[in-house]
């Protein structure tokens, strides 16, 4: 197997990278300091078409594919995972469930917006409550024959890039009815922002991903059109373990990023960084554990890329897709670990990147799935039922 990238993927990675280590690199420091949300970096991102890469054409996009999205996300988080994160969600979580599975009027009014970054979307699925219980939504949707509207109610949590500026909407689900044996019957649903009785709460104090937007959302009486089902109702969990599979991809390519990251600034620490009249690059002990993240960026950096292949090529590609998020998931935390100790006291301190990296590299353990859920995943692939 050639994992080579084509010229045309080259180029577009090596345009990211510029883009990276030109724009991003010298604000996004700022910006994770003040907890404040890049508008122009995103709009930025905008204009090179990285939100529209993997639609099609027809709809605003760029006609690519998620292993172009992988390369993006992969190189944004060698830099930045807060950038990273926007990207991935809004394309991910925000777009694809309409283009997957949305009328054709619903992508005609949505996807040309969301594909050019004038708008973010988001999807409403974790509750108070649930975690990765995602069967367990208690958030309710009825419909009122009087009005033909969708009466919502409800509380969701951990939510990227729901309540930015440009925030245009966010799909919920929310149970609309039971199934003969009792169980929810879950269905999605488009809230555009802005709706009466749709509140965003105040971001939330994070650990990390402090330059993206994550809020708590909550729906009172919210009424919405019947139009505004996404996908046949009933179908919301089914579309979500859909949307899911595909996004670990994506996240395993913003981890294997972060991974590089750490080694990428610790080569150059290790470079500058001198003690006992020598470059402390010198030393075996820091020359094995570079050598060592480097290793574990590599390996993850082909876990994802399979996946991808898979995912593009319409082969099954769900196990693939776990093996590769858990993977990278566990590499990022030790990378950014070890990159963390090799910059000694300077990598407790929040101007050096690999501080950043620490911080950041936890969430993409439990977000997406946790590397529990993960485990669960393989194993019931490899045909063990417990």
């Amino acid at each position: 197997m050639d994992h080579r990238l084509s010229p045309e993927l080259e180029e577009l990675r090596r345009t990211v990278e510029e883009f990276a280590h030109d724009v991003v690199a010298p604000k996004i420091g700022d910006f994770y300091e003040r907890h404040e949300f890049p508008y122009e970096i995103v709009r930025e991102m905008g204009r090179m078409g990285l939100f529209g890469l993997p639609f099609p054409e027809e709809y605003g996009g760029m006609g690519g594919d998620y292993l172009a999205l992988g390369l993006v996300l992969e190189e944004l988080a060698r830099v930045d995972s807060s950038v990273a994160i926007t990207l991935e969600a809004g394309v991910s979580l925000g777009a694809m469930p309409l283009h997957l599975f949305g009328t054709e009027e619903q992508k005609r009014q949505w996807l040309p917006r969301l594909c050019a970054g004038e708008i973010l979307g988001a999807f409403g699925l974790t509750e108070p409550d649930g975690g990765s219980d995602a069967g367990a939504t208690r958030t309710t949707a009825r419909l009122d024959p009087d009005t033909d509207e969708w009466v919502i109610n409800g509380t969701k949590c951990f939510i990227t890039n729901s309540g930015t500026d440009i925030t245009g909407l966010v799909t919920v689900t929310a149970v609309t009815g039971h199934k003969p044996d009792g169980r929810p019957e879950i269905s999605a649903i488009i809230v555009p922002s802005g709706t009466p009785g749709f509140t965003v709460a105040a971001p939330y104090s994070k650990v990390g991903w402090n330059a993206s937007d994550t809020r708590e959302l909550s729906f009172q009486d919210v009424r919405v059109p019947a139009a505004n089902l996404l996908g046949e109702q009933g179908r919301g969990y089914a579309q979500f373990l859909r949307i899911l599979d595909e996004g670990r991809i994506a996240i395993a390519a913003l981890a294997t990023g972060l991974a590089q990251g750490c080694v990428d600034e610790s080569v150059k620490y290790a470079k500058e960084r001198h003690a006992f009249g020598r470059p402390i690059g010198a030393n075996q002990a820091i020359q094995f554990k570079i050598a060592d993240m480097e290793m574990k960026a590599h390996t993850a950096r082909l876990a994802w890329r399979d996946a991808a292949s898979r995912l593009v090529a319409g082969e099954p590609f769900k196990k693939e897709a776990a093996l590769a998020k858990l993977h990278s998931s566990t590499v990022a935390v030790d990378n950014a670990r070890d990159a963390t100790q090799i910059h000694g006291g300077y990598g407790f301190m929040n101007e050096y990147p690999v501080a950043r990296m620490w911080r950041d590299s936890k969430i993409l353990e439990i977000g997406e799935g946790t590397s529990e859920v993960q485990r669960m995943l393989i194993a019931r692939e490899l045909g063990l039922v417990g």
